[in-house]
């Protein structure tokens, strides 16, 4: 069996800065609590109060960042006790943070990214007489993502997953008059509940296993846990981080979630909550450095999801769902590295922060575009918006060139980390796991080279076309014509410094091992994979990997950069097209082998209720009342009725005794 490599033991806070972390989690759920508790008082001012809380959080979590980066590696994890949550029998589950590299440098993301993003709401947001509303739900959101991965146990990050999957689904159906953005956030919220059942679950058989829930006593104790029931474990923690973070087969509902506002897509489905799953099996390495099963299935899981994003993403011509289907791509290379365990855990992580930077100013620069064309998102009726959005045009190449890994730039150096990791996983699957990887990254360079030349370069589609709604149900009018403009510098600031960490967070990560020194404390070393047969074309993988970048493009090029576009799209087209713009059948499937026998299962039920249970029961009933009306009847309350009757029992009797051989005696 595989060994967990020895991780530092976990030391008590004592006092200072840390003493008070529970303050990264107060402070935006106190935004939160006021601005929903305040009502229409607060409209004037929620939105102030909404950004100052986040940027309050994300000042106190640099402090205290700072503070543990000063701390010898065998004192940088440390546990916060709040307080005895629930203590039932034998079951004693910790209320606490645990403050450790890699919870605090998801805080510094979570809150980092999640203040430019509530910064940028401020601009986007100023015209929608629910932008308090909105800041008290991205306030909620931030605060259950800073629960989630500052637990410290399993139960408590459950607490903040579950409010994570809450918050999600009051901002993805923000929009209430828009029916689709109710279905969408429904489809989210039904879509993570089965993961959510598989992460209940392993938490169940954890407890069984070792009678408690808490990280330092599960991870101490690992090796204690049967074979069989780690793989189980495994497995199901898989399954949660399927559901949250959009993966195979459970990733149908990430691209109808960009029914929300485009800030939310930027800060749930980019920056943070579609990380969690990442963060999930990260965080529990203990538990998978000992089940290979569980590692094999989850590099699977990425392989699988990483093509099927980089697929859809090449036929969609919405704006917004083709980022989506990028970060679904995207988030499946994070999935393949973590389920290479020791060798893998930096890359995903490096990918996973260098991601947020570049993914969140693709959706704010999105947002920008959408702002200025009238809320269109249909990239047909955009082109030579360049000219007109020059910070956006700018900016927005800066995060495509990161995230297609253009050489030198973030997503260069992380993901080549991942495809290096990937083809030295054996003979075999180093080959399976490494091509699918090198295949998405040329599709990743295809399509969204598809997206920059259909957006901001060619013809001015729009001038002759007039803006139209983005739903029917939408309560205005469109404007007479599009009118595209710069954004103000609320909206452009924001995309401007995460374009500065599109450029330089890669090398800053990666290079020299800063991130992988870094989180060692908490997963441990990374084993260098070089003792693979397959090593020796692991150095060609960044002319590899660039030499795909630029096919890939170039492909876009000759397909979309050298052609008229056609404002409608086209209807016949060939089957692969047909299949990717159906998300490759995805939903049908959920349809045909979940939703369908689903509802089948509950009209048969329904009908035995009704017919069968209900039945019985009021058929009892009518009995019973039918027979005492019958009676009722008999009862009719004179004196001569009675005596007749009494009358004529006697005679009954009399002629019975008669028949039978006459009276006694």
């Amino acid at each position: 069996m595989a060994t967990a490599a020895p991780l530092p033991p976990v030391v008590p806070v004592e006092g200072g800065a840390a003493g008070a972390a529970w303050l990264l989690v107060a402070l935006p759920a106190l935004g939160a609590l006021v601005l929903f508790v305040g009502g229409r008082r607060t409209d004037r001012w929620g939105h102030l109060l909404g950004v100052g809380t986040v940027v309050a959080a994300f000042v106190y979590g640099v402090v205290l960042f700072l503070g543990t980066v000063a701390l010898p590696a065998e004192e940088q994890v440390r546990d916060l006790p709040l307080y005895d949550w629930i203590a039932v029998a034998s079951l004693n589950v910790e209320l606490g943070l645990r403050l450790d590299p890699l919870s605090l440098s998801f805080v510094l993301l979570i809150t980092g990214v999640g203040s430019l993003i509530h910064i940028y709401s401020v601009g986007y947001m100023s015209h929608d007489p629910n932008r308090r509303k909105f800041f008290a739900q991205l306030n909620l959101f931030v605060a259950a993502m800073l629960v989630l991965v500052l637990g410290n146990g399993f139960v408590t990050l459950y607490l903040g997953w579950e409010g994570v999957g809450l918050a999600s689904y009051l901002l993805i159906g923000f929009y209430t008059q828009r029916r689709s953005a109710g279905s969408a956030a429904k489809k989210a919220f039904l879509m993570n509940r089965v993961g959510d059942v598989g992460l209940a679950i392993a938490i169940f058989i954890l407890f069984l296993e070792l009678g408690t829930t808490q990280y330092a006593d599960v991870f101490a104790r690992a090796g204690e846990i049967s074979p069989g029931a780690l793989t189980a474990i495994t497995l199901l923690l898989l399954l949660g981080a399927c559901g949250k973070s959009g993966q195979f087969p459970l990733q149908a509902w990430l691209p109808d979630a960009m029914e929300g506002p485009t800030p939310v897509s930027a800060l749930i489905h980019a920056a943070t909550m579609v990380t969690a799953g990442v963060y999930l099996i990260a965080r529990s390495n203990p538990l998978y450095d000992l089940a290979p099963i569980g590692q094999l299935v989850v590099t699977i899981v990425g392989a699988i999801t990483l093509l099927i994003g980089a697929i859809i993403g090449c036929a969609y011509d919405d704006i917004k769902k083709v980022l989506a289907y990028s970060t679904v791509s995207q988030i499946g290379y994070m999935m393949l590295a973590v389920g290479l365990g020791p060798v893998g855990y930096a890359a995903a992580l490096a990918h996973l922060f260098t991601h947020g930077f570049f993914k969140a100013g693709l959706f704010l620069g999105a947002g920008s575009v959408m702002h200025g064309m009238a809320d269109e998102t249909d990239m047909r009726r955009y082109g030579g918006l360049w000219r007109h959005m020059p910070v956006t045009f700018w900016t927005f190449t800066l995060g495509y060139l990161a995230l297609i890994g253009f050489p030198f730039l973030s997503g260069y150096f992380t993901k080549d980390l991942i495809i290096e990791a990937a083809l030295t996983a054996g003979p075999v699957a180093g080959w399976l796991l490494g091509g699918a990887a090198l295949l998405a990254a040329g599709l990743t360079a295809f399509y969204m080279t598809r997206l920059m030349l259909m957006t901001f370069f060619g013809e001015e589609r729009w001038r002759d076309l007039r803006p139209r709604r983005v739903d029917p149900a939408d309560l205005e009018d469109p404007p007479e014509h599009y009118h595209p403009h710069e954004s103000a510098a609320s909206m452009t600031v924001p995309m401007i410094l995460l374009a500065i960490g599109s450029v330089g967070a890669g090398a800053f990560l990666v290079l020299g091992e800063r991130l992988a020194d870094f989180l060692e404390p908490s997963i441990g070393p990374t084993v260098e994979p070089y003792d693979v047969p397959a090593v020796f074309y692991v150095g060609l993988v960044p002319y590899l990997a660039t030499a795909l970048m630029l096919v890939g493009a170039g492909i876009a090029y000759l397909v979309v950069g050298r052609r008229t576009v056609p404002v409608e799209r086209p209807q016949r087209v060939s089957l692969p097209v047909r299949a990717a713009r159906a998300d490759l059948y995805a939903n049908t499937i959920n349809e045909s082998v979940i939703a369908r026998p689903g509802l089948w299962l509950s009209r048969a039920l329904v009908y035995v209720d009704n017919r069968g249970v209900d039945g019985a029961v009021n058929g009892i009933a009518a009995l019973l009342g039918g027979t005492s009306g019958r009676l009722r009847r008999s009862q009719t309350g004179f004196v001569r009725t009675y005596a007749l009757t009494i009358l004529g029992g006697s005679v009954v009797l009399v002629a019975a005794l008669l028949t039978v051989g006459g009276f006694p005696g």
